[in-house]
């Protein structure tokens, strides 16, 4: 009688558990719909990267022939070239947007005129929000051998020959590396200040008190505790290391053929394979490599970050 009226208690329990949280529940089901679509329905077509893919004998019908799509990502002479670009524009972008954003977000936290504060902020986040296109085009004004602000006023006004830009792949990771810090900083920039912000004001009036200048206050508060921050955000990078900015090395370059040594990367060799050969198989075995290669990284890192703070790390 006893354990029949404990058996009672506990259900009752677990039934009033499950109506407080239900509303809760109900609300985690669109977004879980929206991520089991989105984000986990597609992987089903990691399978067309082992296929030599029929479209008269569908996606399932076709043959099965293992890693042969690999072998010809990886055996193509641009090879070399599109994932040592991958790899070392990322790790530049990360450290230079990262560097930018940082310093913008200490400087416009200094800044205690509460409009001009949003002003700045607006200004730096807004070429975040302008499309890739319009920056292809607002570079090309800048770059043009025919009406191009640097050919056309600048180099002239310091006696310098014009510069034929879109045919000397040498200039292009400097300009890819500007573009990309003007475009990137500003986003990241909105996430440490918003970090910044939230640091509690007693640590700095104590060092204050204590006679701490600016910048011991940036290096032995500000910096130390943004750090998770900073910390999470690397790894959220460091996990995309092997994606590119599409937009950035086809729009911006203009898709110019004299260029491809030093804005090929991984996503633009993909997509000029698939415009130029309709290889579904190799566009598809590259997008799991990326992926392979993102999950490896973002534990790799993760670990590391654990085993020097544990509080740093993501999981």
């Amino acid at each position: 009688m006893e354990q029949r009226k404990t058996v009672t208690t506990a259900s009752s329990k677990r039934w009033q558990r499950f109506r407080r949280y239900l509303p809760l529940m109900l609300m985690v089901v669109p977004g879980f719909i929206y991520l089991l679509i989105n984000n986990y329905l597609p992987m089903l077509g990691v399978i067309i990267a082992f296929k030599n893919v029929n479209f008269a004998k569908g996606i399932l019908g076709s043959d099965w022939i293992g890693f042969k799509n690999f072998e010809f990502l990886f055996k193509t002479s641009d090879a070399w070239i599109i994932t040592r670009n991958t790899i070392l524009y990322n790790v530049v972008f990360i450290v230079l947007n990262f560097s930018a954003a940082i310093g913008a977000a200490i400087v416009l936290n200094e800044i205690k005129n509460r409009f001009m504060s949003r002003f700045y902020q607006s200004v730096i986040l807004l070429p975040h929000l302008i499309s890739t296109v319009i920056i292809g085009y607002l570079v090309f004004s800048l770059l043009s051998m025919e009406t191009g602000f640097m050919n056309k006023t600048l180099l002239p006004l310091f006696g310098a020959e014009e510069v034929p830009w879109y045919s000397e792949p040498g200039y292009w990771p400097y300009i890819l590396t500007l573009v990309s810090v003007w475009k990137g900083a500003g986003y990241f920039c909105v996430i440490f200040l918003a970090a910044i912000v939230g640091i509690d004001h007693e640590y700095y009036e104590a060092a204050t008190i204590d006679g701490a200048s600016k910048w011991q206050q940036i290096f032995k508060i500000t910096l130390p505790l943004i750090t998770p921050v900073i910390v999470i955000m690397s790894l959220i990078a460091i996990g995309r290391i092997f994606y590119s900015d599409f937009g950035l090395f086809y729009q911006v370059p203009l898709n110019a053929g004299a260029l491809t040594t030093t804005t090929n990367v991984i996503d633009t060799y993909v997509y000029r394979a698939l415009l130029n050969l309709g290889d579904l198989g190799m566009a598809s075995a590259a997008g799991v490599y990326q992926s392979l290669v993102g999950f490896v990284l973002v534990l790799g890192s993760n670990y590391i970050v654990r085993k020097i703070n544990k509080d740093n790390a993501l999981f």
